[in-house]
Order: C-alpha cells, then sequence, then structure tokens
C-alpha cells in the first residue's frame, strides 16, 4: 500500500472530496444521491464541520490526490444527541479494497474521546455488504433495520442503521 496521511479536510480539497462522492453514485450501494454533487452545493455541508467537533477527514496518498475520506455528522440535531455522530467514509475507486476505510475507522474510534463522542452511527444499504461488513469487523451492531425506505431506480432499498458504543466494543 503507498503512503499517505490523514489530515483534516480544507476548503482547496472540497473538489476532490466531491469528485469521491460522486463517484459511488452510479452504484447505488452507497449513497440515496441520484445525481451527482456539484462542489458549491457541498460548500454549506462542508463549512459545517470543524476539526475540533466534527471534522472532515482526508486520506492523502504519497502523490497528494486524495484516496479516500471520513466525516462525522451531528445525529439529529438536537443537545442531547450531542454525544452521537454517523461517520461516513467514501473511497477513490482505485483504492478500494486496500485498508483505507479500516485506517478510518480505526483513526475514528481514536479519536472519540477527544471529540466528545460515545456512540457512532453508520447508515448503510442493506445491499452494501462491503461497508456492512467493514463496520461488523469493528464491533457495530445492527442498532435499526428500515425496510424498503429507499428507492433507486425502481429498486426498493433497506437502510440498515449499524451503532457502536465507543469504549465498550470489547464488551459486546
Amino acid at each position: 500500500m503507498p503512503t499517505y496521511q490523514i489530515q483534516d479536510a480544507e476548503l482547496s480539497d472540497l473538489e476532490s472530496i466531491v469528485a469521491i462522492y460522486n463517484s459511488t453514485i452510479a452504484s447505488r450501494m452507497v449513497t440515496a444521491d441520484l445525481e451527482p454533487a456539484t462542489v458549491e452545493s457541498k460548500r454549506a455541508w462542508f463549512d459545517a464541520h470543524s476539526p475540533e467537533k466534527r471534522p472532515i477527514w482526508v486520506v492523502r496518498m504519497e502523490d497528494g490526490e486524495i484516496g479516500a475520506w471520513l466525516s462525522y455528522q451531528s445525529f439529529y440535531g438536537r443537545p442531547a444527541y450531542q454525544a452521537t455522530a454517523e461517520i461516513s467514509i467514501y473511497i477513490a475507486e482505485k483504492y478500494r479494497a486496500r485498508g483505507l476505510g479500516s485506517l478510518l475507522i480505526e483513526k475514528a474510534l481514536a479519536e472519540c474521546p477527544r471529540l466528545g463522542l460515545t456512540t457512532l452511527l453508520g447508515f448503510v444499504f442493506g445491499h452494501n455488504e462491503p461497508s456492512l461488513r467493514l463496520l461488523r469487523k469493528y464491533g457495530f451492531k445492527e442498532y435499526g433495520f428500515l425496510p424498503r425506505v429507499a428507492v433507486l431506480d425502481g429498486v426498493e432499498r433497506d437502510l440498515v442503521i449499524m451503532g457502536l458504543r465507543v469504549g465498550e466494543e470489547s464488551q459486546q
């Protein structure tokens, strides 16, 4: 595997972040978006994140290219849920199945105490077995199942909510 660095995303990374995100749309496995996003449409999302509370990280490969990214999203937007966050991981096609997802989850888990997080969530389509397998590998359990709540090209799809109490994975 090439060398890499996991860094806080900068505004100049947003174009690459959006390109990686858009590369997943056609598969109908990763996102419920049906059309590509624009950098402009993701600017407010990007600005709502901060390295201190809800970071976006990029995996910068040795040549400077962004190979993957992870973001934390506040859950449900109410103060009582402050210690819970949803994580999203997106990997550039040429770097998939090379361990970048694992590297990002390991960093996400390690950073939870600093970020004041006790619970991580992942919202995953039921047919996205690679992502479900990745989360299970780190102790995430099924917290919820929403049958046929998304329609992708005329096909109804399930949503699985995976969750992990940080620091308790060895007790499960």
